[in-house]
């Protein structure tokens, strides 16, 4: 397989064929992005392809002195924002302090949405799995878009909490922080709609 730095060189060099690797290797990461801060999904495509417009135009720059991964993740996460400053979407709505998370405390990757959904026993386990995670994903999508970044960066991309910190323009105990809180929203409302009886028969 092609490294990212054979491929940056390839596409410098004037290979379109590389570029549309590049796009298909950066796809998922640049959707996981824009999608989570884009809320008009007629909007997203067009976030999306200018996006890769500006990693093309902005290649020459780069220098290898991060990840590529987190250097286009950086850039998709500017293009989502500004787009939400056009619009006049706040980034930090209802992020009212719900705790700080401890060293360590509810911090694995195990322990992310769907988990969340799977902690404690059920009567009709299938069932009661499938509607609890589909509640979930909805409930993510109504958190404040920084926090759905950073679940979705963790969790579905596997980036660390410094790689997050680094799209987000974060400190690398906020990211820890924010996905401390999110976890705790998503655990709450998911207690509010299945409450505990319901789980222990």
């Amino acid at each position: 397989m092609t490294t990212d730095r054979e491929l940056v060189q390839q596409i410098l060099s004037g290979d379109v064929e590389a570029f549309r690797s590049l796009i298909e290797r950066y796809q998922r990461l640049v959707s996981h992005i824009v999608f989570r801060m884009i809320p008009r999904e007629t909007d997203r495509e067009e976030v999306c392809q200018e996006v890769f417009v500006k990693v093309y135009r902005n290649l020459p720059t780069f220098h290898f002195r991060s990840r590529l991964a987190t250097w286009i993740g950086r850039i998709a996460y500017n293009t989502a924002v500004n787009y939400r400053k056009k619009k006049k979407l706040p980034l930090y709505e209802d992020m009212g302090d719900r705790g700080e998370a401890s060293e360590g405390e509810g911090l694995s990757r195990n322990s992310g949405v769907e988990a969340a959904a799977t902690d404690m026993p059920a009567p009709d386990e299938s069932l009661i799995r499938r509607q609890s995670q589909e509640f979930l994903h909805r409930e993510v999508d109504r958190l404040p878009p920084v926090y759905r970044s950073i679940l979705t960066l963790y969790h579905l991309d596997g980036l660390s909490y410094g790689e997050i910190g680094e799209i987000l323009d974060l400190p690398e105990g906020t990211v820890k922080s924010y996905l401390f809180r999110a976890r705790k929203m998503l655990k709450e409302k998911l207690l509010t709609r299945y409450p505990a009886e319901e789980w222990n028969g």
